[in-house]
């Protein structure tokens, strides 16, 4: 079935398979079913609605509401919303039901909602119990790591730093997608790496600078669609001396060298064919970065998900449509934003993790289960709009909601951009789906101007003004504030951070970790899929580069052929 974007007015299939989906996941009370309807928003519009809930890397100072001391949040301190530092959120001396309200069916559930989340205190920050403890304050979506600083979805990480999406490694910084691996620096979508830099779509290589789509390579240089390969320089195959007397020559240390070499290399990768997308070990999967997955469509950064539409960044998942963030063992999810870590039938809901099941329309609730239109309820159960009821009484009130909002327009339809505490560019949705400040205010959307204080420091130095190597950079660097050559926003060094410089043989860098993010994120495909032949062999294939781009793109049979 074809239809049109309300909003973007694009074209977008929905499947026999997808109608089944939702048919199978709409919610049932007393013999009766409540059908989902069919989404009048294209996925783009849809993933892109859901992300701007979600600040993962914009931290700000402000004050704990219960306490009256400084933490560190993702609200800003102009945000709506209340906020307790993490450890006074879980602690028993307040109750969320307190903020309960009655059912007012004459009005809009959204605005009720809004309304209990006006009141209710929100965590501070969605990291793991010992994160203070591990001296990783400066983090959030992070769990159970050590030692680090101003890393985001990441996992299990120790000395790591300015990342995302960072899970079971050490020793690394400036990196996204990056799992299992080991000083590293400036890498994307790598796995089981060690002492690499500079890299892209790399899988067990180490050693190495700056290569891009390379297997099991080490003391490679300076190389492209290599698979296990030994001391190439430029993919040209030299033996180790002669490889060491050229590495020789290559200045790493130097700020301006190694940015012209970023230059030099981004244009000399786009000469080698790239494989239509990065798909292993699936069975009728479409999207990207996907791995061990079955009857995955149009999915993004997935691994082991079986029976997924329209999802991104989920781990461990199953029967889930229109999903963003972060998995962990889900299932029978539809239409949700950070759902996590056993969760279970969950629908219309944004921010409920830990053992969550049967939950409609909540935000933040922690281990609850049964419950309509709550916010940060913890341990719950029949409750709705922070109110407690029975079981009896809630799977009769229920129907006549759902029916209320049948009726209103609202059900079916993920809470309102309008609800959202974070402004556009704080969130997830403006690094996929990147707008202006007028673009954003003309959507009727908030906008947040970046006003950054200027940290109290014995000096103030323009990066341009940076000593170019490491070697002759002062220890007194940790006083100085360094403007941004892009955007002149101010950055501190860290001492974790300049040790980290001097181990690895790396000029400071000149950008800001915002910018430095951003331009990582700019490195990966966008989140859309395009019909196109491959350029080698015309199979039609779908792949995540743009027909209008200036990549060569070949099937995964063609791509294989050319590497091996």
């Amino acid at each position: 079935m074809q239809q049109t974007c309300t909003k973007c007015s694009s074209t977008y299939q929905i499947t026999d398979e997808e109608t089944a989906t939702l048919s199978d996941l709409s919610p049932v009370f007393k013999d009766r079913k409540f059908d989902i309807p069919t989404p009048k928003y294209c996925p783009s519009c849809r993933q892109q609605h859901r992300l701007m809930w979600r600040n993962e890397r914009h931290l700000y100072k402000r004050k704990c509401e219960k306490t009256g001391k400084e933490i560190i949040a993702i609200y800003s301190p102009e945000s709506p919303w209340k906020v307790y530092a993490s450890d006074i959120w879980w602690e028993d001396e307040w109750n969320p039901l307190e903020y309960g309200k009655d059912i007012d069916l004459s009005g809009s559930v959204f605005k009720q909602i809004n309304n209990i989340c006006l009141k209710v205190p929100h965590l501070a920050l969605i990291a793991s119990p010992d994160t203070h403890d591990n001296n990783s304050d400066y983090v959030n979506f992070a769990g159970w790591n050590k030692n680090s600083y101003l890393i985001f979805d990441s996992d299990f990480n120790e000395d790591t730093l300015y990342s995302n999406v960072l899970k079971h490694s050490k020793d690394c910084m400036d990196c996204s997608y990056l799992h299992s691996s080991q000083l590293c620096y400036e890498c994307v979508d790598c796995f089981n790496c060690y002492e690499l830099r500079f890299s892209q779509d790399c899988t067990n290589c180490h050693s190495s600078a700056f290569l891009r789509s390379c297997i099991g390579c080490k003391s490679c240089f300076f190389c492209s669609n290599l698979a296990n390969k030994e001391y190439c320089f430029h993919n040209e195959q030299l033996s180790k001396q002669d490889f060491e007397a050229r590495m020789k020559k290559i200045d790493l240390e130097s700020h301006n060298k190694v940015r012209k070499l970023q230059e030099e290399f981004h244009q000399y990768t786009q000469k080698f064919p790239r494989k239509y997308c990065s798909i292993l070990q699936c069975e009728n999967c479409t999207g990207d970065y996907i791995t061990n997955a079955k009857n995955c469509f149009r999915c993004f950064n997935i691994a082991d998900g079986e029976d997924l539409y329209y999802c991104d960044s989920l781990y461990n998942a199953k029967t889930c449509v229109d999903v963003s963030s972060f998995g962990e063992n889900i299932q029978r999810i539809y239409n949700c934003a950070t759902i996590g870590h056993n969760s279970f039938n969950i629908l219309f809901c944004y921010s409920c993790v830990m053992s969550t099941s049967d939950l409609l329309y909540c935000i933040g609730c922690r281990q609850s289960k049964h419950c309509f239109g709550c916010v940060c309820l913890k341990q719950a159960e029949y409750c709705i709009f922070n109110k407690q009821y029975t079981k009896e009484e809630y799977e009769n009130l229920v129907p006549q909601l759902i029916e209320h909002m049948q009726n209103n327009g609202e059900w079916g339809e993920f809470f309102p951009a309008s609800m959202s505490p974070f402004a556009y560019n704080e969130t997830v949705a403006n690094e996929y789906f990147p707008l202006s400040k007028s673009e954003v205010l003309q959507k009727g959307w908030k906008w947040r101007d970046e006003n950054d204080d200027l940290p109290q420091v014995e000096r103030v130095i323009p990066a341009s003004k940076l000593p170019e190597k490491i070697t002759d950079i002062p220890d007194d660097i940790l006083n100085w504030a360094v403007k941004c050559e892009v955007t002149d926003r101010p950055f501190r060094v860290v001492v974790q951070e300049l040790d980290l410089y001097r181990r690895m043989n790396l000029p400071v860098p000149h950008l800001h970790p915002d910018e430095r993010h951003r331009m990582r994120i700019l490195q990966r495909n966008p989140r859309k899929l395009w019909s196109r032949q491959c350029a080698k062999c015309n199979k039609d294939i779908w792949t995540s580069y743009a027909p209008d781009g200036s990549a060569t793109v070949y099937c995964e049979e063609c791509y294989l052929s050319s590497v091996y």
